[in-house]
């Protein structure tokens, strides 16, 4: 069981936030994240993945404490064992598709399938500069995908795709999540972008 019981201060254009969430998530599930801009929904996913540190409360996984305020406890990002998809995408502009796969893992069979996955088999030794935005995006996705996560946060992954290939890459990852067991957290503006995975909704701030 995932147990999430935290409580983060915000700045914003009409003054300051809070973001409290409390809540258990069940491991293996797909929780989809909405809410409007600037409520935190982006922060609370970098709270999970210990890239910013919450003023107080606790995070507890399989009934280990990655978090706990009270304690001084703060997990390493690099301990967690997260993949995370940012909205900016955060790639490597010296590396290639393929060298992004293999910073991430030795498996390559496992970076043969994200390649096919994604589409980029055919792109495997072009750098980020040569990709479009929606190549970009998916190069994102599988970079995140590449270590098999246990807990998987993507913010907006989808939002530079065309319908086509967001919904060729949604029906895939439906099956990738199952296949990985990894619990998924996903923010998007669009709730019905998300309709194909099976999950709870949860709002950030209210609507």
């Amino acid at each position: 069981m995932i147990s999430i019981n935290i409580t983060k201060k915000l700045r914003g254009h009409g003054g300051q936030l809070v973001l409290y969430v409390t809540k258990q998530f069940v491991p293996g599930s797909v929780t989809k994240i909405y809410g409007p801009s600037g409520a935190g929904k982006t922060t609370f996913l970098k709270i999970i993945a210990g890239l910013i540190t919450p003023d107080e409360g606790c995070i507890t996984v399989n009934g280990i404490a990655w978090a706990d305020t009270n304690k001084r406890i703060n997990l390493p990002a690099q301990k967690r064992r997260t993949g995370f998809v940012f909205q900016d995408y955060a790639l490597f502009p010296n590396m290639t598709v393929k060298q992004h796969l293999q910073y991430a893992t030795n498996d390559a069979k496992w970076i043969a399938e994200l390649l096919m996955l994604g589409k980029l088999d055919n792109l495997s030794d072009q750098k980020p500069l040569y990709l479009s935005g929606g190549q970009q995006q998916r190069l994102a996705v599988l970079r995140a995908l590449a270590i098999k996560p246990d807990i998987l946060l993507m913010d907006e992954p989808f939002s530079a795709l065309d319908n086509r290939t967001k919904t060729e890459l949604i029906a895939e990852l439906v099956e990738i999540f199952k296949q990985l067991n990894c619990t998924v957290f996903i923010v998007s503006h669009n709730r019905h972008e998300l309709d194909a995975f099976a999950g709870e909704e949860i709002c950030i701030g209210e609507e």
